[in-house]
C-alpha cells in the first residue's frame, strides 16, 4: 500500500517538530526524600509536572487534585470548531497520563491556608504540604455576558469553542450554517487575558475561508470585535494580521468589549471605547447585528485561587492570577507554593506550548528547594500560537516576554508566513509533543 506524501510528510514533521522544542535530556540520578507535593490541577500543567517530579523524586508523596475525569487536549477545540476534528479527538483519561505512584484525589480543592500548609477539598479532606503547586487552569465567566448561557451554544447562530469538545462540535454546527447560508459573522474576545490568545482569530480566519468557498460565497461578511487596540500582543504578528484581514475583507472593531447578547433579535451589545477630540477618554454602548456569533467569555483564576490571598494584589485584580517571579514561577511571599500554567500571573503564557517551557522550571527550583540549594532554571516567557489563517495554512508564531520572535526552526520556517508546513505542525506534530510532554518525555 503506498504511503501517501502527506502522512510521510507529517511523520517527519512530528519527529522534526519534537526535536526543535525540546527531548528530554539525560535526568539527573533519582534523590531519596519524603516530601509532601500537592498539585493542585490534573491538566497539561500539572500531569507534566507530576510525571517529571517521578522521574525525578524516590520517597516523594505527590498528591494530585482535580476532580475532572476527562483530560481535555484543548489546542485541538479550534479544529473541532470548524469541522476538522470530531469532538472525541480532544478527550482521552485524566487517570491515564498519571503515573504509577502518584495519588490522585478526584474533587476539587476548596481551600487553600498557605501559613498552615494546607489545602482542603470539596469532599472533605485536608491535606497538609510541603510544597504546592498551583495548576489549576483557568474559569470561564459567561455570566459576564448579559443574555448568554454556554446551553445556548449551537442555535440560533451562537458558537462558544472554549466550553468544551460538545460545545466546539455544536459552534461548528452553527458556523457551518453561516459558512453555507452567509449573511453577518461577529468574532469577538474579551478584555482579560486569556488562554491561547491566537484562537479567536483563528476560528474568524477559519470560518472566513470555509465561506468563501461554501454556499455564502460572495453573500456574507465578517466583524471582528476587541477590546484591545491591537489584534495580537506581539506588534509585528498584530500589523500582519491587520494586512491579512484588509485583504480578507474582515473588518476590525478596536476597543469593543461584549457585554450581552439578545438571541431572538440576534444582536450583541458592546462597550465601545475610544478617545474624543481632547485626548478623552469616551465610552458608549454599540448594538451590532449577527447572524453566527462567536463568543469568548471573560477569564479569570478559580475562586480557590482568588480567596486564598495567593493572587496579585496591585495588577490582574479583577482576574486573580498568582502572585509569582516571571522567571522561576516562585510565589513571591510563599517559597514552598508555585504558579504554572495558565493560572499564572505572568506577562505571558497561557498555552501549553509555554506549560512545556514552564514545567522544567518549576521542578528544577522545586528539587533544589528539597537539596536544600538554589534552583538555576529560568522562564523567559516562551509561548508558541500556531496560528490557522486557512484550512491547510498557519503562521508558526513563537515569541517571549519582550515580543521577541523566537522561531524553533530559523531559517526552515518563517514564522510569519502561511505555510503548509506550519499548518501540519498544528495539525499532525503538535498533538504528539503534547502527548509526550504529558509523559515528561519532552
Amino acid at each position: 500500500m503506498r504511503t501517501s506524501r502527506r502522512a510521510v510528510l507529517g511523520l517527519a514533521l512530528a519527529g522534526a517538530f519534537a526535536a526543535g522544542l525540546g527531548l528530554p535530556a539525560a535526568r539527573a540520578n533519582r534523590i531519596a526524600t519524603k516530601a509532601r507535593i500537592v498539585i493542585i490541577g490534573a491538566g497539561a500543567g500539572g500531569a507534566t509536572l507530576a510525571n517529571r517530579l517521578m522521574q525525578r523524586l524516590d520517597g516523594a508523596q505527590i498528591t494530585l487534585v482535580d476532580p475532572r475525569r476527562e483530560h481535555l487536549y484543548q489546542p485541538g477545540l479550534s479544529l473541532v470548531a470548524a469541522g476538522l476534528k470530531p469532538a472525541g479527538y480532544v478527550v482521552s483519561d485524566t487517570a491515564g497520563w498519571l503515573p504509577p505512584g502518584v495519588t490522585l484525589i478526584a474533587a476539587a480543592a476548596a481551600a487553600i491556608d498557605p501559613v498552615a500548609k494546607t489545602v482542603a477539598t470539596e469532599d472533605g479532606q485536608r491535606l497538609e504540604y510541603d510544597f504546592l503547586v498551583l495548576a489549576p487552569g483557568l474559569v470561564l465567566d459567561y455570566d459576564a455576558i448579559g443574555g448568554f448561557s454556554p446551553d445556548l451554544v449551537g442555535k440560533d447562530g451562537i458558537g462558544a469553542l472554549y466550553a468544551g469538545p460538545d460545545h466546539a462540535a455544536r459552534t461548528w454546527a452553527a458556523a457551518a450554517k453561516f459558512a453555507d447560508e452567509g449573511g453577518i459573522g461577529l468574532f469577538t474576545r474579551p478584555a482579560t487575558e486569556m488562554k491561547c490568545a491566537g484562537a479567536p482569530l483563528k476560528h474568524a480566519f477559519l470560518i472566513e475561508d470555509i465561506a468563501s468557498r461554501g454556499g455564502a460565497q460572495g453573500r456574507y461578511e465578517m466583524h471582528y470585535a476587541c477590546p484591545q487596540q491591537v489584534l495580537f500582543s506581539v506588534p509585528i504578528v498584530s500589523e500582519k494580521v491587520r494586512m491579512l484581514f484588509g485583504e480578507r475583507r474582515i473588518l476590525p472593531h478596536y476597543g469593543h468589549t461584549l457585554s450581552a447578547i439578545e438571541p431572538g433579535r440576534k444582536t450583541a451589545t458592546f462597550t465601545a471605547s475610544g478617545t474624543d477630540a481632547a485626548g478623552q477618554v469616551t465610552q458608549s454602548t454599540v448594538e451590532m447585528p449577527y447572524d453566527y456569533i462567536h463568543i469568548i467569555p471573560p477569564q479569570r483564576a478559580p475562586g480557590v485561587i482568588r480567596q486564598s490571598g495567593l493572587s496579585w494584589a496591585d495588577k490582574w485584580t479583577d482576574q486573580g492570577w498568582v502572585e509569582c517571579d516571571q522567571k522561576t514561577l516562585r510565589h513571591l511571599r510563599y517559597p514552598e507554593i508555585f504558579a504554572l500554567g495558565d493560572v499564572a500571573g505572568v506577562p505571558k503564557g497561557k498555552t501549553a506550548a509555554s506549560v512545556k517551557w514552564q514545567a522544567p522550571v518549576v521542578e528544577d527550583h522545586l528539587v533544589a528547594a528539597i537539596e536544600g540549594r538554589e534552583g538555576t532554571e529560568v522562564y523567559d516567557g516562551y509561548t508558541s500560537c500556531p496560528l490557522i489563517t486557512r484550512v491547510g495554512r498557519a503562521m508558526l508564531v513563537e515569541f517571549d516576554y519582550h515580543n521577541n520572535l523566537v522561531p524553533s526552526f530559523p531559517g526552515v520556517i518563517a514564522p510569519l508566513e502561511e505555510l503548509w508546513i506550519s499548518w501540519l505542525m498544528k495539525e499532525v506534530a503538535l498533538k504528539a509533543t503534547y502527548n509526550a510532554m504529558l509523559r515528561g518525555r519532552a
